[in-house]
């Protein structure tokens, strides 16, 4: 494992982290996690090197703090230091930020967080956090020792971005979506740089934007990644050119199999900044064209969008759509919805109610993306 510098802190974070937004799952239900396989895979992680676990008071539905804190028993808790996030949205009166505080660290079954961070901030959010006093409050819970170090991840422009950066002195750290197709959405280079020259240290999420860059892609891509002179997997692809910044600290990955486990730490050994040669650059400039003129849809599957009022299945028919450009619009795709999305799933039960889209972190325009499904991937007679 290599590591690198966290921030201004004395501390070396190792280059992977693990996250706790995918954990494995039993029979598709977000919130039954397999416990004995996410537990293993977390220990396994751990044993291999990685010192950072990241989870979330939303993540599982509530479930994936339970159980990191099952994986963290047993001495491990003492190898990491483990971050989690304060459901932002949720706080309405300045009494909130003790109460989902104090109820994280008894799921987590321990006595503090280490890297504590203000979940999702956004120009909404934002000002009101600040209004209620978050910073006092911060102040008090790091006195008492319940969190060592506050910090934030990010979903807006890039703008209230630099905003919230006009009080870096109040954060240790951020947390950013960050990958070769997003190098200009939401903080994007801009705020990492940004970020690294205030001093904080950046943590990495979506380096393969919900697993969309690590499965097998379409032949266009396929025939850039050819080009060079070393073999990598679409995922090594993703995940090296995010660890070639110097201004990255650690990169998380949600790993859902052990096999990901495995693979990853393989990655990690094989990275550092400035590693990718000037050619390799060059070939994920082409990857990231030619997935843009496929028709790439940002869509992470966080599942923040779910559950869907109507029962619109919109991850996966995110996912299918993205399938289908890449696929060069194959029929196979089509006949591949109709196995996996039920008439009560299909994207033509949308009814515009906007709920999706105003939970959505990416910011995407879902009724517009179900409204051309349902044209696309009409059911068959």
């Amino acid at each position: 494992m290599h590591y690198r510098k966290f921030g201004k802190l004395d501390w070396d974070v190792s280059a992977l982290g693990f996250g706790g937004m995918r954990l494995p799952i039993i029979g598709g239900d977000t919130k039954n996690i397999d416990q004995p396989e996410a537990i293993k895979m977390i220990r396994h992680s751990i044993d291999n090197g990685v010192n950072y676990v990241d989870t979330a008071y939303p993540y599982h539905g509530g479930e994936s703090e339970k159980v990191v804190g099952k994986a963290l028993k047993d001495g491990y808790r003492e190898k990491v230091r483990l971050a989690t996030k304060m459901p932002s949205w949720l706080v309405e009166k300045y009494e909130d930020f003790d109460k989902y505080l104090n109820e994280q660290l008894e799921k987590l079954d321990t006595t503090h967080i280490d890297y504590y961070l203000l979940h999702g901030l956004n120009t909404k959010r934002w000002p009101l956090l600040k209004e209620l006093g978050v910073f006092e409050w911060a102040e008090k819970a790091k006195e008492d020792g319940r969190i060592k170090y506050l910090g934030f991840s990010f979903h807006d422009e890039y703008p209230v971005f630099e905003q919230i950066l006009e009080d870096a002195e109040h954060f240790t750290f951020c947390q950013i979506q960050f990958n070769y197709m997003d190098t200009e959405y939401q903080a994007g280079i801009k705020g990492l740089k940004l970020a690294a020259e205030k001093g904080l240290a950046v943590v990495i999420m979506e380096p393969i934007k919900g697993g969309k860059l690590g499965v097998t892609p379409p032949q266009d891509v396929i025939d850039v990644w050819a080009k060079s002179e070393i073999r990598r997997t679409p995922a090594d692809w993703a995940l090296q050119w995010v660890w070639n910044l110097p201004e990255v600290s650690v990169v998380l990955s949600g790993m859902s199999e052990m096999r990901h486990v495995e693979e990853n730490l393989v990655s990690a050994s094989n990275s550092g900044p400035g590693t990718l040669k000037a050619y390799e650059l060059v070939l994920v400039e082409e990857a990231k064209n030619a997935y843009l003129n496929l028709g790439f849809v940002g869509c992470t599957a966080c599942n923040y969008c779910m559950p869907c009022p109507s029962g619109v299945a919109i991850p996966e028919i995110l996912g299918l759509y993205n399938e289908y450009y890449q696929s060069g619009q194959s029929d196979e795709i089509k006949t591949k919805y109709w196995e996996q999305i039920t008439p009560e799933t299909h994207s033509s039960n949308c009814i515009s109610c906007a709920a999706c889209e105003a939970q959505c972190p990416q910011n995407l325009p879902i009724i517009k993306f179900m409204g051309e499904t349902a044209r696309m991937f009409r059911q068959p007679e």
